[in-house]
């Protein structure tokens, strides 16, 4: 494996990256496991991985540890207080072998290969998906609240008798 470190001072917090470099799988497989760790907190986002039973998850909690101890060693931050900012797949090369087919041919296969980023951050005010949904649905509501008040506003109003056809017929 192997890992690149930065440290970077914001006005707000530290960020601490590690990044595992030629990744033996495919990035849209990975992909899929990043994104539900984007935005928790560490210790939630090393339970989540260890209970996932893919190839990607092992290898994104690598990635995750390394990012962790770099934060306690380089930048010494407590583990405790960190949070996922970013879980980034790149695409790394592809390593290209051929299979022979039928009648003396041959077709390519492609061993893709992928870079993860991790980085790490001691922001406390981290958006995740929850608090997205509770934020939505808190915005729903209101707009509820809203349209029923114009609708008992409207309901106010006199209304016009509508003619039935037994009315039509007597006239």
């Amino acid at each position: 494996m192997r890992t690149a470190l930065t440290l970077q001072r914001l006005n707000e917090g530290m960020e601490v990256r590690s990044i595992y470099k030629y990744a033996r799988i495919s990035p849209f497989k990975v992909r899929e496991v990043t994104r539900e760790i984007q935005g928790l907190p560490v210790a939630a986002a090393l339970d989540l991985l260890a209970f996932t039973p893919k190839k990607a998850a092992f290898l994104i909690a690598k990635t995750l540890k390394s990012a962790i101890a770099n934060a306690e060693n380089n930048a010494n931050l407590k583990p405790d207080g960190l949070v996922v900012k970013e879980a980034v797949v790149g695409e790394g090369p592809t390593l290209k072998r051929i299979m022979a087919r039928a009648r003396g041919s041959a077709s390519r296969i492609l061993k893709r290969t992928s870079h993860i980023r991790i980085v790490l951050t001691d922001e406390i005010q981290i958006e995740t998906r929850e608090t997205r949904k509770a934020k939505h649905k808190a915005e729903q509501r209101a707009e509820q609240k809203k349209g029923a008040a114009a609708g008992e506003a409207s309901e106010k109003k006199p209304r016009a008798k509508k003619a039935t056809k037994a009315a039509r017929k007597k006239s």
